[in-house]
């Protein structure tokens, strides 16, 4: 664990240190293009230095330098103007002091009143302690943002602060604060077109989970500046050269790719360091008076570049006649380099990048009028309105649900009669149909994709023209769920087969509310996961509508004959001693059917993962099978058992944002144990290959194979295998040893 930071500085340094900050926001204020507001950002500074006096954040610093520093980013990285900043610096006096938000309104006005309110709505962070809080807190989020999309802008504010300070933190909590900043943060930045702070958000969280991967990559970055510097110089030279003798006014520069999508396009490829080629981009910003010559400049740069160097015909991508959803415009080539790699090279205006760097918050700037800051933000929030109306209760999903908007790159289609529209990609005809209307949704057959008959499923591309066919007897199946790839069409789907359903769920919710109370059963999070797992069903509705279609009888199922044994039944399944229990977050019915309840565990310090009488004090996951070695963290179930993931286990991201309380921070000491580790090859095949790889493995490396499948098509094989090893060392030593088999073109863990 961290130690605070210790400040030696007396009460008149400490208060030279708070004026300096704040004189750093007020100057960086005074040299925005904002209107000059000063006298209510002093008065806001003024009352939150007071309201949060002799507090102090963990790191031993005085609390109000964190309002401060929230404020500097709102305006100075963001690009907000005075009642933002007013907001950021009183945005946790109302949770934190004495003073209530009709005191903001009277002393500041109803407008910086409102930001504040709704920053303290969402003051807990996106997620709270239980599970069923967590869809109530996001919604609260999100229309808050439908209300005043600074709310949203300066929540980014205060989490990038958060994270840029997370040092002082207990480990465990730093899991907690980077994996829902990975999880719902990073992507609503991106959303947001605050590609900046997207960026440093990923790289941060990425620092906090994976400290020895984070500082590997940086170390092999700064090795590798001086031959990149000398790669990308031969590169530009010519192109600037051209754009000189055009007469363009323009910056290019090198921008280099981040950490964290460094490592990610090494996961995703299997690749080390060394092949990663594409490391960064080129980009051009030009300078242009007139939006209208914009784009033909950016074609004329296009042009220059394509008479230099060859052209990769599948990586042009125009985002200026067809703009990203969150504004973002540019035009991308790629190139071949002079030292053989493939170069991307992106072409702006200053108007573009600035959009580009600060999203939502530059396009106002360049609007006219008061209001029309909102409008673009609001198409995209008019896609999201029915996931915020359904009332869904299982909060993983409705977040799920969400990340399928917030994640999902783009494509665009095109309707009968020509009108463009944006959807994510993987998007089907069926997605189509919802994205148009629901009545389309609930009845749509088929479609056709440039003129040619294809089923609902069918997988849309960018650029086809689509039309879509409906019928009247057609009625929405609980099987499409798996055909759509968009928020809104899962979210309408649900809607409509629960208005189908809804006549017999009402019938099941009789039954049980019945039930319930003739048996006089305390209903709680904790009972009703064991019900619907006992059921085998996902949610309450499933249960009612099972129950009102007289699939499942839960008096026939309860009732097992002696009282005793229904007795037994209750005990077991209700926990039910004759005491009242705490309610606790909705467990999986994995998770619920504990079989013995351990010591609780201390979840400040470090969980040694060990083995104690020759049994583990872990369980690891079948998820992410992870061994000694890997980064990994620990769960701490409701019986104390700990479960161990991979921190890239897509699991452990849902652990980490929704039950943060329970994560745990681990050190692996298990010498001498073996785990089982998979290992996946391919190759070229041919006679005695297969021999060559098992007496190398088990004969020459002595390694025990606990499973093998290997099959060959067209001269090429593919093999699976499971072998008993010490760490994850042993597994990248073991994969170097199989490369080198004649013929092996690819041996990685799995």
């Amino acid at each position: 664990m961290s130690t605070p930071k210790e400040y030696s500085l007396t009460p008149q340094e400490e208060d030279r240190l708070v004026e300096a900050e704040f004189r750093d926001v007020l100057n960086g204020y005074l040299a925005s293009n904002h209107r000059k507001k000063v006298e209510i950002i002093e008065r806001a500074f003024r009352f939150a230095k007071e309201a949060h006096k002799g507090i102090r954040r963990r790191s031993g610093e005085p609390y109000i330098l964190h309002p401060i520093a929230v404020a500097k980013i709102a305006s100075q990285e963001i690009g907000l103007g005075s009642t933002s900043i007013c907001a950021a610096l009183l945005h946790d006096v109302v949770e934190d002091t004495d003073y209530t938000v009709e005191d903001i309104e009277q002393q500041f006005g109803k407008k910086i009143a409102q930001l504040v309110e709704g920053l303290t709505k969402i003051s807990g962070g996106i997620f709270g302690d239980q599970a069923s809080a967590q869809a109530e807190n996001f919604r609260k989020l999100l229309l808050t943002m439908s209300e005043d999309i600074r709310v949203v802008l300066i929540k980014m504010a205060d989490r990038l602060h958060n994270m840029r300070t997370l040092g002082s933190m207990a480990p465990n909590k730093q899991y907690k604060i980077a994996g829902e900043t990975l999880y719902i943060y990073a992507p609503l930045a991106h959303r947001l077109g605050l590609f900046l702070i997207k960026t440093e958000l990923e790289d941060l969280s990425f620092k906090y989970e994976h400290p020895a991967e984070y500082e590997r990559i940086d170390r092999l970055i700064k090795q590798s500046e001086a031959r990149r510097t000398t790669v990308y110089n031969d590169f530009s030279l010519p192109i600037k050269e051209r754009l000189h003798a055009m007469g363009l006014k323009f910056d290019a520069k090198a921008r280099l790719k981040s950490v964290y999508s460094i490592w990610r396009k090494m996961q995703a490829k299997q690749v080390p360091f060394e092949e990663v080629y594409d490391l960064y981009a080129m980009r051009i910003i030009f300078d242009c008076d007139n939006a209208a010559d914009e784009k033909v400049i950016c074609w004329n740069i296009y042009s220059a570049i394509t008479d230099l160097y060859r052209l990769h015909p599948d990586r042009t991508r125009d985002w200026i006649n067809i703009p990203k959803a969150n504004g973002y415009q540019a035009l991308h080539l790629t190139v071949m380099g002079p030292d053989g790699n493939w170069i991307e090279v992106q072409i702006r205006s200053r108007r573009m990048d600035e959009i580009a760097e600060k999203g939502f918050a530059a396009h106002w700037k360049y609007k006219i009028g008061e209001g029309d800051e909102e409008s673009e933000l609001n198409v995209w929030l008019k896609t999201i309105k029915d996931i915020l109306d359904d009332p869904n209760p299982n909060a993983i999903d409705f977040l799920d649900t969400l990340k399928l908007n917030l994640f999902a790159s783009e494509i665009v289609v095109f309707t009968p009669k020509g009108e463009l529209l944006t959807l994510p990609n993987g998007a089907s005809v069926l997605d189509l149909a919802f994205a148009l209307h629901s009545e389309l949704g609930t009845h749509c057959i088929a479609g056709k994709v440039n003129h040619k008959l294809v089923p609902l499923s069918h997988r849309l591309k960018s650029g086809d023209q689509v039309e879509v066919l409906t019928s009247k007897s057609q009625t929405p199946k609980a099987e499409w769920i798996n055909n759509l790839a968009t928020a809104k069409g899962k979210t309408r789907l649900r809607q409509a087969l629960r208005r189908e359903r809804q006549p017999l769920i009402e019938k099941g919710r009789e039954i049980f509310e019945a039930f319930v109370a003739e048996n006089s059963i305390e209903l709680n999070n904790d009972v009703m996961t064991k019900i619907l797992g006992t059921f085998h069903v996902g949610n309450r509705d499933d249960l009612f509508y099972r129950l009102g279609n007289e699939e499942i009888n839960i008096d026939q199922y309860i009732s097992h004959g002696s009282d005793k044994a229904r007795s037994s039944f209750f005990t077991k399944l209700f926990r039910m001693p004759g005491k009242r229990r705490r309610s606790k977050p909705v467990e999986t019915p994995e998770q619920a059917e504990a079989t013995e309840v351990l010591p609780p565990v201390n979840m400040k310090e470090r969980y040694v993962l060990r083995y104690v009488d020759d049994k583990p004090n872990f369980e690891l996951m079948d998820c992410c099978s992870p061994i000694p070695g890997d980064d990994v963290m620990g769960y701490v179930r409701p019986d104390n058992h700990v479960e161990v993931h991979a921190l890239t286990c897509p699991r452990a991201q849902v652990l980490k944002a929704s039950y943060g309380p329970r994560i745990v921070a681990t050190e692996w000491a298990t010498d001498n144990v073996k785990f089982l580790a998979g290992i996946h090859i391919e190759g070229i095949d041919r006679h005695g290959i297969l021999q060559e790889l098992t007496a190398l493995i088990s004969h020459s490396l002595n390694f025990d194979i606990r499973n093998l499948n290997i099959s060959a098509h067209d001269e090429v094989f593919s093999c699976d295998l499971s072998v008993m090893v010490d760490n994850r060392r042993v597994v990248a030593d073991l994969c170097d040893k199989v490369k080198k088999i004649n013929g092996v073109k690819i041996a990685e863990r799995v």
